[in-house]
């Protein structure tokens, strides 16, 4: 009774849970790729979840919508840093017509639909630690939770959770994920791309001369590896870049266009890599124009 309960709250308020399209010219490692067969595989047996960490930019939201596409799943993706108390996953209460009534979210709907990925993202940047709390039951063994507004919730045969997040000292704000909750897990790590694959990527992406697809990521990897002054340059804004050069901007001021950086740091950088590798630019213009 209880579940047929529920099922009527929530048959009135359905979402459409869409499949993914693939993403084209999108690598990762031969083990990782391997690695997220086998847990497809598993889900058939038992709901799965799988923790995807790894530096800013290098590719974890991908990596999720691309497992979606890849085994023809509706995808459903929650952002924990907007969460700031327990239960707010499922639903709210609202008012109309000065009758408060409860609005379910698509989180209760993406939990009962059979072999869904429901990507939590940032799952270590919740406003209130607490706000993570109900997780725990529909991630454990019991893959079930009780709600006073919706009844008993069993989590579907199938249903994959996937959970990103950034670590390291340079996310100031993000908290450790709990380790009882961690321990639910299994853990695939990324980091950014081979310097040759990169340049592949903006090459296959953008389009752009091969060379300087190579000044790009040759650039990136200065600023990430800059031992005075690092900066985080994801793919996505090596891709960025390319971007901007695919359409006749110089490296340089693509570089200028896309990231705010320290000007100095910049020049040096640049230079360095005009001299190894006689990076081409064009003579810059001083003048103004309309725009």
């Amino acid at each position: 009774m209880k579940k047929h309960c529920q099922g009527e709250k929530l048959k009135n308020f359905n979402h459409n849970l869409n499949v993914p399209a693939p993403e084209e010219h999108f690598y990762l490692k031969a083990e990782t790729r391997e690695n997220l067969e086998r847990i497809s595989r598993l889900s058939e047996a038992h709901p799965v979840n799988v923790l995807v960490a790894g530096k800013q930019g290098c590719g974890k939201s991908t990596l999720v919508r691309q497992f979606a596409a890849r085994n023809s799943r509706p995808l459903a993706t929650f952002q924990v840093g907007i969460l700031s108390e327990p239960g707010q996953l499922f639903g709210e209460h609202r008012l109309r017509d000065g009758q408060t009534y409860f609005q379910p979210f698509l989180f209760p709907q993406a939990i009962q639909t059979p072999g869904c990925v429901v990507h939590l993202e940032e799952i270590n940047r919740p406003e209130h630690p607490k706000a993570l709390n109900m997780l725990f039951s529909v991630l454990s063994e019991d893959r079930s939770v009780w709600t006073d507004e919706l009844g008993y919730i069993e989590v579907a045969p199938g249903v994959i959770f996937f959970a990103t997040l950034n670590e390291g000292d340079e996310f100031i704000g993000t908290e450790m994920l709990d380790a009882a909750l961690r321990d639910r897990f299994f853990v695939t790590i990324l980091d950014y791309l081979p310097m040759d694959v990169e340049t592949k990527v903006l090459f296959e992406k953008t389009g752009i001369d091969e060379g300087d697809a190579l000044t790009i990521v040759n650039l990136a990897n200065r600023l990430r590896t800059n031992t005075q002054e690092p900066i985080i340059i994801s793919t996505r804004h090596t891709l960025m870049i390319a971007e901007m050069v695919a359409v006749g901007a110089s490296v340089k001021e693509a570089v200028v266009g896309s990231l705010q950086m320290n000007s100095d740091v910049l020049e040096s950088v640049l230079l360095s890599l005009h001299l190894e590798l006689g990076m081409r630019e064009k003579s810059p213009d001083k003048g103004y124009v309309a725009y």
